[in-house]
């Protein structure tokens, strides 16, 4: 596919300072001009002032300019306004008004670890040594920006902006109330969600394994056991391993391993699942405030209740 990466997200907060400093403890590190940093995919997370938690941009790798022309002839096709540079394209999804930008970039390329040795029935492949997992001692650091989860007043309008507009995959769906979309071969890069305020749920951060979902969640809620949100389980849709936290502006953090990936489209088909059943395969059920989150009332009233 043409788009080939989710880039990096800017979120508003109503004390950047704080909430920067929660995203490094997470294991960001701080980059140049205000971004955060993964060991793999650079400056991916910029903190910015805002009166109520927000999604300010969301950025999104394309091969080469004639990329930018598609999406912005399919952009015009919906009624759309478009801003384009030398190398990136700018539009502004319609129902939350964050900034959506298409820009040239370089394919990330991770380099290829060796896999988690792990013993099995009939399988040892780790012998005469502790697993990794008890072994390490050094701090978790998300390799890259995995995706963003927003809520849509209006999730048809917000789901053809991305498909129809930018070019972003359905992978599977909740119906009537949610798309997972891609622009990448992870299974998504986008979650769209039917709320009744538009909001940033979440953001994704990919690391190595379960052990180090484990052990950046641990480490997070030592001392701070309210930073707790949902975990550890394993998802349906994406099949990925979670465990999610919550930073002082109240947006969802998630730690995550082992993603489902689609490398020939053909050879994908995507399912419609009913209510939560695409949310996970097991762990514990979703809090209810992890599917309305506490503050919604307040954001629909444009009140700042950090969680």
């Amino acid at each position: 596919m043409a788009l080939h990466q989710l880039s990096s997200v800017t979120i508003g907060v109503p004390d950047p300072r704080a909430t920067s400093a929660y995203y490094t403890e997470f294991g960001l590190s701080p980059g140049q001009d205000g971004w955060l940093a993964t060991r793999d995919g650079g400056d991916q997370l910029r903190v910015v002032a805002a009166p109520t938690r927000r999604l300010i941009e969301i950025v999104v790798g394309a091969d080469d300019p004639d990329d930018l022309d598609r999406v912005a002839s399919r952009l015009h096709g919906l009624g759309l306004p478009t801003t384009r540079t030398a190398d990136a394209l700018i539009a502004y999804e319609p129902v939350a008004g964050f900034r959506a930008v298409v820009r040239v970039a370089r394919r990330l390329a991770q380099p290829e670890t060796p896999p988690t040795p792990y013993n099995g029935p009939g399988r040892i492949e780790r012998h005469g040594t502790r697993a990794p997992g008890v072994l390490r001692t050094d701090p978790v650091r998300p390799r890259k920006l995995g995706h963003a989860v927003v809520g849509s007043t209006d999730l048809n309008v917000t789901r053809t902006f991305f498909t129809d507009g930018l070019g972003f995959k359905l992978s599977d769906e909740i119906k009537g109330e949610g798309a997972f979309l891609r622009c990448s071969t992870d299974h998504h890069n986008l979650l769209v969600l039917r709320a009744p305020v538009n909001f940033l749920h979440h953001t994704s951060w990919q690391v190595d394994d379960i052990d180090d979902v484990g052990r950046g969640a641990t480490t997070m809620l030592d001392g701070n056991p309210e930073r707790h949100v949902w975990g550890l389980g394993r998802h349906h849709a994406g099949s990925n391993f979670f465990w999610y936290l919550k930073d002082p502006a109240g947006n969802f953090s998630e730690y995550y391993s082992d993603m489902d990936c689609i490398l020939e489209d053909q050879l994908w088909k995507p399912e419609a699942f009913e209510g939560a059943q695409g949310l996970f395969n097991w762990g514990p059920p979703p809090p209810p405030s992890f599917l309305r989150p506490d503050d919604l009332a307040a954001l629909m009233t444009g009140a700042h209740q950090p969680g």
